[in-house]
């Protein structure tokens, strides 16, 4: 297996641990992934000659779905957590107390 291969394989791992944390609530595991992802996809653009394989970029093409599935998942929560919060601002601190308590 070739260096662009294995980099890729980590990134497939990476985007698949993402999904996973996303599907849950846990702040610190999307984050702890995204870094992940983050790492990954430097260690895949490093490699630089992947390009000019054809095996890699088939590769790579076949995780394109699930890159843009994580892209729509990260929006989506984004855009809920920004309802959320303008609800929140909307109601005024004095209506959710358990949200601004200390």
């Amino acid at each position: 297996m070739s260096l662009g291969l294995a980099a890729l394989d980590d990134l497939f791992e990476a985007f698949e641990d993402l999904r996973e944390a996303l599907d849950g609530s846990d702040a610190a595991a999307i984050e702890v992934a995204s870094n992940r992802v983050s790492h990954s996809a430097a260690a895949v653009r490093a490699i630089g000659a992947w390009r000019s394989e054809p095996q890699t970029v088939a590769r790579l093409s076949a995780m394109l779905p699930l890159i843009d599935s994580a892209r729509i998942r990260v929006n989506l929560l984004a855009d809920h957590a920004n309802q959320r919060l303008a609800m929140l601002a909307a109601h005024g601190a004095r209506n959710a107390p358990l949200t601004y308590s200390r």
